[in-house]
């Protein structure tokens, strides 16, 4: 019931033939995240000469009409975030695997839209005389970093044939022999891919670099720790680890304190409008004291061009202690906005990056949440979603923050997983 018969358009000798096929198709998200595979139909229209001779290399093209799912009820894609590439099946005289690839362009896509696929295209140079059929087949599609993979379930009907004639540029002896597309590999994805830090385990020892009080100084620089992550969204977890480093500035009785991260993981996969990106942090007290503090960063004040680091801000809050005595920090939970989702992770461990020696001050954070944030905006960290591998390569910049598990994960994973009408769990 999915194939339709390809119906070739009235065309004489030579010129351009267009033809609708429709198939079956299986379609699997990126793997670990816990989302099923998903069955549906595409629908494309396949355009190439109808005659050619032997020696000629023909354009061919790929237009989808229809793709297998819409836009699931998650996020919004931005706009110019999709790729599709593919395999186009030549047969008959000819038998190659024609590389079809389409640009990173797409309007925005809203929660529960159609998607909208750019066209493929790709060359065929023509080696043997006869018919040469053109028949669609699997392909890729790109968001975000994550592919989610197409095939067709059943035998797709060839779209358009091409007729090769002996020529200049051939024998045109039929043998058939394969040729190679010069189009791109479409199993070469076009983004930037995340890769899984290696900075180490995490760190253990309790100690700290500095330690405060009494003697007059004022500035107290922590240790680097690797924290370990378990990012949770609402299609899946994903394990991350992020060297981290809490410093502080003695202001009066209480602390101002700077979180930096200090490993780079991946760069922006798509453009990030400005103000779309919003990281914030509870810091978890030890020691003589108890509870935890919220730090915070300011949202991008620039757009992140594709391909370039996602840089925010170190993240800044303040410490009131609430108890006399060594106090530790530690980092803790740790919630990204960004783009219209929120994303949190969880640490599977912790480890002191700084102990300060405190003295307490009234309605200090002993006992309780203790949190005291320098910005007014952000809030304290949320209850739900996930994050992903977080880092700077220069004084905070954090990469693949809410996009690789709150953005990318979500959109790689969910792309051609929700068949149309269908609402998200």
């Amino acid at each position: 019931m999915f194939t339709g018969a390809a119906v070739l358009l009235g065309v004489s000798a030579g010129q351009a033939q267009a033809a609708e096929v429709s198939y079956a198709t299986k379609c699997v998200p990126p793997s670990g995240i816990g989302l099923p595979d998903v069955n549906g139909t595409t629908k494309v229209d396949i355009t190439a000469p109808a005659t050619a001779e032997v020696g000629d290399t023909v354009d061919i093209v790929w237009k989808f009409t229809q793709a297998a799912s819409k836009n699931p009820d998650i996020i919004d894609l931005p706009a110019n975030s999709v790729q599709p590439s593919g395999t186009l099946k030549a047969a008959g005289a000819q038998r190659a695997d024609i590389a079809m690839q389409g640009p990173r362009e797409n309007p925005a896509i809203p929660k529960g839209g159609a998607m909208t696929l750019s066209d493929m295209k790709g060359t065929l140079k023509l080696t043997a005389a006869g018919q040469v059929t053109l028949t669609p087949d699997a392909y890729v599609v790109n968001a975000l970093s994550t592919d989610t993979k197409c095939a067709p379930t059943e035998a797709v009907q060839p779209a358009v044939t091409i007729t090769v004639t002996a020529g200049g540029g051939g024998s045109g002896s039929g043998s058939g022999s394969p040729s190679t597309s010069t189009s791109p590999d479409p199993s070469q994805s076009q983004s930037p891919s995340p890769s899984t830090s290696t900075s180490g385990t995490p760190g253990t020892s309790p100690s700290a670099s500095a330690t405060g009080g009494g003697g007059g100084q004022t500035d107290f620089t922590g240790k680097v720790v690797d924290i370990p992550y378990t990012c949770a969204s609402p299609i899946g977890e994903k394990k991350a680890t992020s060297p981290i480093q809490i410093n502080a500035k003695k202001n009066g009785g209480s602390y101002d304190l700077t979180v930096e991260f200090k490993k780079s993981v991946m760069d922006s996969p798509i453009d990030i409008p400005a103000g779309k990106v919003k990281p914030t942090m509870q810091i978890v007290l030890g020691g003589a004291d108890t509870g935890s503090v919220t730090v915070e960063g300011p949202l991008n004040a620039a757009t992140i061009p594709q391909g370039t680091p996602i840089e925010i801000p170190d993240l800044k809050g303040v410490y009131k202690p609430g108890a006399t005595g060594d106090s530790t920090l530690s980092p803790g939970v740790l919630t990204i906005e960004a783009m219209g989702t929120k994303t949190v992770c969880t640490p599977d461990s912790t480890a002191v990056s700084l102990t300060l020696n405190t003295a307490e001050q009234a309605s200090g954070a002993s006992g309780g949440s203790g949190s005291s944030s320098s910005s007014s905006s952000g809030g304290a960290a949320s209850t739900s979603g996930g994050l992903a591998e977080t880092g700077s390569g220069d004084h905070g910049a954090l990469k693949a923050l809410g996009l690789v598990a709150g953005t990318a994960i979500l959109l790689g994973g969910a792309v051609f997983t929700f068949m149309p009408g269908r609402r998200t769990r």
